[in-house]
């Protein structure tokens, strides 16, 4: 969490972040909050977000939360509605709630496909549909938060890839539709980045987490500062000319393939 709040490059801007009371979006949030923002929270989780916004508060920022679930399309418009009323206004949104599990096509329920592509992909819609009414203006920017999967194809993740891949595709088409009113979509696309639920899943032991770091050009994960730092950057207005572009930031993996061995069937 960043301690010291010194640069304001966001102030007197509102951010709402989902999937904000832990992982990649806190701290994306938390960046924010640090210059300047006021960050409403919006997660399922009460008592995480509590936590977080605590936390965030507690270094000199503006936090609020409100507990939603981004599959609920009537529970998110409140969440946002609930935002907007607390702080006036809504600048920035950034879409990050996401869920992921290791499974086969063939060892994964529909319901287990459905949960992610709900999660992530329909998550993602109900949050930009609810919140553009509030961010209707030049100048405010939404950024969605996708991953590599949806352009590289990893075994064990077709939920995964088939949700990130409708992500970067609306995050272009509502590029395209809402740039008459000022609104910019960008979409950010991390590869495997440090201290995060996701990769404890995925690489679960020292030696899965050794070769997918060898298999990268870089030869290591990203962290979560370098992701948000991204994310900054689209939502300023040194990005101001940018808008349905998606923003790879995993080291030069998806340059090298699949990197991973597909089980047998």
């Amino acid at each position: 969490m960043p301690g010291i709040f010194r640069e304001k490059l966001f102030e007197n801007r509102t951010a709402l972040i989902t999937g904000g009371s832990s992982g990649i979006g806190l701290h994306i949030a938390a960046k924010l909050a640090a210059h300047g923002a006021r960050v409403a929270l919006v997660g399922r989780d009460r008592n995480k977000l509590e936590r977080a916004a605590g936390a965030i508060s507690a270094c000199g920022g503006t936090a609020y939360f409100f507990a939603a679930d981004v599959r609920d399309y009537l529970a998110i418009s409140e969440a946002v509605r609930q935002a907007h009323e607390a702080l006036g206004k809504l600048d920035i949104l950034i879409c990050g709630a996401a869920g992921n599990f290791l499974a086969p096509a063939l060892g994964m329920s529909a319901n287990g496909f459905k949960s992610v592509v709900d999660i992530d992909l329909n998550g993602t819609f109900n949050t930009c549909r609810a919140a553009f009414g509030h961010l209707r203006k030049p100048g405010a920017a939404v950024v969605n938060i996708s991953a590599i999967h949806g352009f590289r194809p990893v075994p064990m993740q077709a939920h995964v890839c088939a949700a990130k891949a409708g992500i970067e595709m609306l995050s272009k088409v509502l590029a395209l539709e809402w740039a008459s009113a000022g609104v910019r979509v960008n979409a950010v696309c991390p590869g495997p980045v440090e201290d995060t639920e996701g990769m404890r899943r995925l690489t679960p032991s020292d030696e899965a987490k050794a070769a997918l770091v060898a298999s990268s050009p870089l030869r290591r994960y990203a962290t979560k500062d370098e992701v948000a730092d991204l994310t900054l950057f689209l939502c300023s207005d040194a990005a101001a000319i940018i808008t349905g572009a998606v923003f790879v930031c995993d080291g030069g993996l998806s340059l090298t393939g699949t990197g991973f061995g597909a089980p047998p069937v």
